[in-house]
């Protein structure tokens, strides 16, 4: 099982040179940066309980973060968890992705999201009840930039032109997935699992709670939709780990899990990885 990391790098924490340094030479297997934004206002209430964590309000942009710890690294792979999808251009986010894959030898994972704050979405434009269409749209117009012959795309929220757009991300297509490997985020639930088999490589649960009861239900989606049922990936996200957890994912046949850093400064953050450094 490969372990990974996810931390809410901030201009507080460790920097994202030092910690992509420090998980490549300690064998780890990835890092994940969070997106960015959040409105002072909590008419959405934060879905933890209690007051917002200070390091939602003073992320790094991740695919800025990500293409310094790409410079540094040769093998860590690097993701977003998660990218809000509908709350950016397409076409420039099509650019963003293919462009740190390319850079990074094929290896980056965009991890979507459909967001839980909806001032954060109407901030962008997005009508709330729409979110998870609009990433769908989006996600498909994206696909058609990074194919590789030029190919347009007509949706409801969104349309390009049959278009010249190099780089081309490095991996290839799977199924009808091209482009980085993608997984999605969100509760279990027939809609999320759906969207999953159309267009994602796997789920990244976050906590990864319930995985029993769900991953048949996503099996069965999947199978459903065509899918190669070995080419389905579940990546239990934002984990605080125990050797029991851990065994239990393996017996399902979970081949990564990403651990959660705290937001904390260089040596707080070296002494997590001292400790996680127990589940390599």
């Amino acid at each position: 099982m490969r372990i990974s990391t996810t931390i809410f790098l901030t201009d507080e924490t460790v920097t994202p040179v030092r910690l992509a340094r420090e998980l490549e030479q300690r064998g780890f297997g990835g890092l994940y940066l969070p997106h960015t934004h959040i409105p002072v206002s909590r008419r959405t209430p934060y879905p933890m309980g209690g007051e917002l964590p200070r390091e939602y309000g003073r992320t790094l942009d991740p695919f800025v973060a990500l293409g310094q710890a790409a410079a540094v690294t040769e093998r860590l792979a690097l993701g977003t968890g998660i990218t809000l999808v509908a709350q950016h251009d397409p076409i420039d986010l099509a650019k963003q992705a293919a462009t740190l894959d390319h850079l990074s030898g094929g290896r980056f994972t965009l991890g979507v999201g459909y967001g839980w704050n909806v001032e954060e979405a109407a901030d962008h434009g997005v009508d709330w009840p729409t979110r998870r269409d609009r990433v769908r749209d989006r996600m498909a117009l994206m696909r058609a930039l990074w194919a590789d012959e030029p190919a347009g795309y007509a949706g409801a929220f969104g349309s390009v032109q049959p278009s010249e757009a190099h780089p081309k991300p490095v991996q290839r297509p799977r199924g009808p997935v091209n482009g980085p490997r993608t997984l999605i985020g969100g509760g279990a639930g027939p809609k999320l699992f759906t969207h999953i088999a159309q267009y994602a490589d796997g789920w990244l649960p976050i906590g990864g709670g319930g995985l029993t009861e769900s991953l048949p239900k996503l099996r069965a989606a999947w199978e459903e939709a065509g899918r190669d049922p070995k080419g389905l990936q579940v990546v239990p996200y934002a984990v605080l780990p125990s050797p029991g957890k851990l065994a239990h994912y393996a017996e399902l046949g979970i081949e990564e899990v990403v651990l959660q850093l705290p937001p904390a400064d260089e040596p707080e953050v070296l002494r997590t990885l001292d400790a996680y450094a127990a589940y390599l």
